[in-house]
């Protein structure tokens, strides 16, 4: 199971959640308490291990300016968290190495995600990190073939295992589930919703995206493909 720590706004939030297994970090540069400097997110990257995929998320950003700030930020990856179209989207991904398109859960688009071009598509509340519980069963329907698909949307250590059981997502991801107060992690949070993500991935039957050598689902390896 894919775990993304999203709302990272500190060094030690940044290390701290790599240490107990995240596989990514989410630097949010839209409007938000999480929203951090560009500056600051590139001097925190530049701390962490390569194989940790660290994405800017961004929400109806113009495609030059989200491409420059992953680019000046050196991160691996863009979130698309509003209502950017699919041209958009493919416009981000030939400039950027991986792309993530977030859906509202329900959200006619995820019909049509490969128009996207995105590597992975988000399924999300309508209020994003607002801590707000969806209903699950709006993302069960989501298409699977072809695409990795990332649940959010008021996850914690308390529910994920049954939102994984329900979903069957390639990966999830988590903001206010894991805080202390907006912005800051709480280190017990962090660890017991990590683990409880790993325990829900395991109950499940792998039914994720073939990534070429077999596999699949599981932890897929972003460097092994890009």
């Amino acid at each position: 199971m894919f775990v993304k720590i999203c709302g990272i706004t500190t060094e030690d939030d940044a290390l701290l959640a790599v240490a107990l297994g995240a596989d990514a970090l989410g630097f949010v540069f839209a409007p938000s308490a999480r929203q951090v400097a560009v500056d600051r997110a590139r001097d925190i990257a530049r701390r962490l291990p390569a194989e940790v995929l660290t994405v800017g998320v961004f929400r109806d950003e113009l495609p030059d300016r989200v491409v420059g700030i992953v680019q000046r930020a050196g991160l691996g990856a863009a979130q698309l968290h509003g209502y950017e179209s699919a041209e958009q989207c493919r416009e981000v991904r030939a400039r950027v190495p991986l792309v993530i398109k977030a859906f509202p859960a329900g959200h006619p688009g995820l019909s049509d995600i490969s128009a996207y071009g995105a590597d992975a598509v988000l399924i999300d509340g309508e209020r994003p990190g607002s801590g707000e519980v969806f209903d699950w069963r709006l993302a069960e329907d989501a298409p699977r073939a072809g695409h990795r698909v990332l649940l959010a949307g008021g996850l914690d250590a308390d529910n994920v295992r049954d939102a994984i059981r329900r979903v069957r997502p390639w990966g999830v991801d988590v903001s206010s589930g894991v805080e202390r107060e907006p912005g800051r992690k709480d280190p017990v949070k962090l660890r017991e919703f990590i683990d409880a993500a790993r325990f829900g991935g395991a109950e499940i039957r792998p039914d994720g995206v073939d990534d070429g050598d077999g596999r699949l689902g599981g932890l897929y390896d972003w460097q092994e493909d890009h």
